[in-house]
């Protein structure tokens, strides 16, 4: 599963940020470094499959929909038959999700997932950029119930500058304490709404503080929110 950092606006259509791409590029290494292990699972019956998971990077950065068939996973999904990956493996994309939280549900719902148990004999593959990887493993988790050996981790490099020291951890802990006693899909989601908008005021009042006269201050890059897709 793949995990969405972004789009970009490009003129009249939309790219994938580096850093998704960096993310396209790690599975299509693991894959060849893996490729005898794919094969002998297709033989055996149990196609692999790959799931690009991502719409728009809402919660991490407010951004607005792409256009359909423009989005993180669509876009994900031609890179990767671009590099002939549909050779190895079933090939999907989730289009909706505007977190990584979203990201797991969504795939789910989608039954992009069905007919694949995972355990530590056959883990689900988390592909992401290393910071952003425990807190998958959290949501998963939370989410879909995969903990420990049940996930491996796929480690994406580049394409980006690691964020702020504090801002990935701060989400992880955010996340840990408002998801508490959330115990569906739908009471997670909403508890995501509700962090998403918090820390969206936090954001806020630390700009203000940096430009209290309300004049020009610099850019503050965006973050990734609780559960961002930009989540990713």
């Amino acid at each position: 599963m793949v995990f969405g950092r972004g789009v970009l606006r490009a003129g009249d259509t939309w790219a994938l940020t580096p850093a998704s791409f960096a993310r396209v590029r790690a599975v299509v290494d693991y894959v060849a470094a893996n490729e005898a292990s794919f094969a002998r699972a297709a033989g055996q019956g149990r196609a692999p499959r790959i799931v690009f998971s991502g719409g728009w990077a809402e919660a991490a950065e407010g951004a607005h929909p792409p256009p359909q068939g423009w989005r993180e996973g669509d876009l994900m999904l031609r890179q990767a038959l671009a590099a002939g990956l549909d050779r190895h493996a079933e090939l999907r994309a989730e289009t909706r999700s505007r977190s990584t939280l979203e990201n797991l549900l969504h795939t789910v719902e989608d039954g992009l997932l069905d007919g694949h148990a995972f355990g530590p004999g056959q883990p689900l593959g988390i592909v992401s950029h290393t910071w952003h990887l425990p807190r998958i493993r959290y949501l998963a988790r939370r989410a879909l119930g995969l903990r420990g050996p049940a996930l491996l981790d796929v480690h994406a490099s580049g394409g980006e500058a690691l964020p702020r020291w504090w801002r990935e951890p701060a989400a992880r802990t955010a996340s840990r304490l408002w998801f508490l006693g959330a115990r569906d899909a739908a009471g997670l989601l909403r508890r995501e709404r509700r962090l998403v908008t918090s820390m969206r005021r936090v954001d806020r009042l630390a700009r203000h503080r940096r430009d209290p006269a309300g004049g020009e201050c610099a850019v503050v890059p965006p973050h990734p929110g609780p559960g961002a897709s930009g989540g990713a």
